[in-house]
């Protein structure tokens, strides 16, 4: 499983981690129905580590994501962006057949969503 982090994204999330001082926080990534093209994605800390939890820990830097979401993001790429639109994170998703302008939904190439009309 390919799920990269860039160092801008790393470096910002270290910075947040830090920011809790709590060392047992990870960030989670998740992927929830609804948004306009289908699917949305989702960012959180979390403490709790699931068995089925797919870890991946670049730069120093832990992320966990659920059994189920995994499958939409495999091959994704985490980039934090600062830019016009303000400063943000960013899912560069090849799985993704579609997305809406906002960045923050995905139709999945697999045919798993459908757009809201």
């Amino acid at each position: 499983m390919s799920v990269t982090l860039t160092t801008n994204a790393a470096h910002k999330l270290d910075a947040l981690l830090q920011e809790e001082n709590n060392p047992n926080l990870k960030l989670r990534i998740f992927v929830s129905g609804g948004g306009c093209s289908g699917f949305k994605y989702g960012f959180t800390f979390d403490e709790q580590q699931d068995e089925t939890d797919a870890v991946i820990e670049q730069y120093g830097v832990k992320v966990l994501i659920d059994s189920t979401s995994i499958q939409y993001l495999k091959g994704i790429e985490v980039d934090y962006v600062e830019d016009l639109n303000g400063a943000q994170f960013v899912i560069k998703n090849p799985n993704a057949a579609s997305s809406c302008g906002c960045g923050q939904s995905f139709t999945p190439s697999a045919g798993g969503g459908c757009a809201n009309a």
